[in-house]
């Protein structure tokens, strides 16, 4: 019999836009948490942004908003404020993604809302935090992927810098920030946490950052997405396609080898160890390339892969939303409404045994009901 979702009872309020805040939001709401999505007037502008609907309900919004409630409320007058402070009286938690400015003039933070409730823990998801020179620049995902370096170490070498494919800052600010509130929750104690996208993308550049911190060693591009220090890990050309491979330690590099009919690679000084094909890559990456390019991307997978070798071949988003491994995992959802259901990607997180609820975003305003007289329940 399934148990309750871990978050069930936990009353968190949204005020964002777009996709920081609402997908940290929807993770939170995923697992059981009473999610109140504050929305002005005109409502989240995620609510127009595509062309795709099922019904009346836009598919961009649907995706970063289910298992909400909306209310809306004009935070600027004193009435909104009055409702805002109801709603947080009730809650234990706050996320907000708008602008520093925005955030201390509409009472968004922990110094003015702490009066309706000591314990609530207010998350600010902003471009570079509350406080700080850049404070109150505006701060889009592509803006921080160029300012933290990553448009800088993307691409092919010679190219111009590149974006990654997907809105990384975002969704990993998200993230960041949905870990921020818990551990405050599991501390017991009200507060502000303060999450910078800038932040949360240099804390990512991790290794690469230690490399130039402690050894001067600046970051460089490598053909094919390889990487920098493991050497083969990259895209390799196919008779046919690409073929990605990750060989990280020497017993793999063995194996390899002695597959590919290329025993001599163990002998030579310059492939034999993990630490020599690093400072021979220019040696070594060629002589691979040469074999494999004789042959297709699935020829190589079916040899490859029963040696337990790290290998893949290089799928669309549409390929791998229909793969079995992703229906198995239960990465792809139908959401039922009254006009048909909406498909989405699931939730990453699975907590067996726990009953994980599943229900349409929220029609703007839905649950207006919440802020006259209903909150406290």
């Amino acid at each position: 019999m399934s148990g309750a979702a871990p978050l069930a009872g936990i009353r968190i309020i949204e005020i964002g836009h777009m996709l920081m805040g609402p997908y940290c939001g929807m993770l939170l709401a995923d697992l059981g948490a009473d999610l109140i999505k504050v929305e002005p007037a005109q409502g989240d502008i995620a609510r127009s942004i595509g062309q795709h609907s099922v019904g009346p309900h836009n598919a961009y919004f649907a995706s970063l908003n289910r298992n909400k409630k909306s209310v809306v409320l004009d935070l600027a007058s004193e009435q909104g404020q009055q409702a805002l402070g109801e709603l947080a009286a009730s809650a234990r938690g706050l996320i907000t993604n708008l602008r520093p400015s925005a955030i201390h003039k509409l009472g968004l933070t922990y110094e003015h809302l702490k009066r309706w409730n000591p314990g609530i823990v207010c998350v600010a998801l902003t471009g570079y935090g509350l406080e700080g020179p850049y404070a109150d620049r505006p701060a889009y995902d592509y803006v921080i992927q160029a300012l933290t370096g990553v448009m800088q170490i993307t691409g092919e070498p010679g190219g111009p810098p590149a974006k990654t494919g997907y809105s990384a800052v975002d969704n990993s600010a998200a993230i960041m920030g949905a870990v921020g509130l818990l551990a405050k929750l599991t501390q017991g104690q009200g507060g502000q946490v303060d999450i910078a996208m800038y932040d949360t993308m240099l804390s990512q550049l991790n290794y690469l950052a230690s490399a130039w911190l402690n050894a001067g060693e600046p970051v460089g591009r490598y053909a094919e997405s390889a990487h920098p220090y493991i050497v083969p890990a990259q895209n390799f050309r196919t008779r046919d396609g690409w073929l990605v491979l990750f060989i990280t330690h020497d017993d793999f590099w063995r194996l390899f080898c002695e597959e590919l009919g290329r025993p001599q690679w163990l002998d030579d000084p310059a492939f034999a160890t993990m630490d020599a094909r690093r400072r021979n890559r220019e040696r070594v990456v060629p002589a691979i390339a040469e074999v494999l390019a004789d042959e297709s991307t699935q020829h190589w997978l079916d040899r490859l892969t029963p040696l337990g070798l790290v290998v893949a071949d290089v799928q669309s988003l549409e390929s791998a939303l229909a793969s079995e491994h992703a229906v198995a995992r239960e990465m792809v959802v139908d959401i039922p409404t009254e006009d048909g259901s909406i498909r989405a990607v699931g939730n990453p997180i699975k907590n067996r045994g726990a009953a994980m609820p599943l229900m349409r975003p929220p029609l703007l305003g839905e649950h207006n009901a919440l802020i006259s007289g209903g909150v406290r329940r």
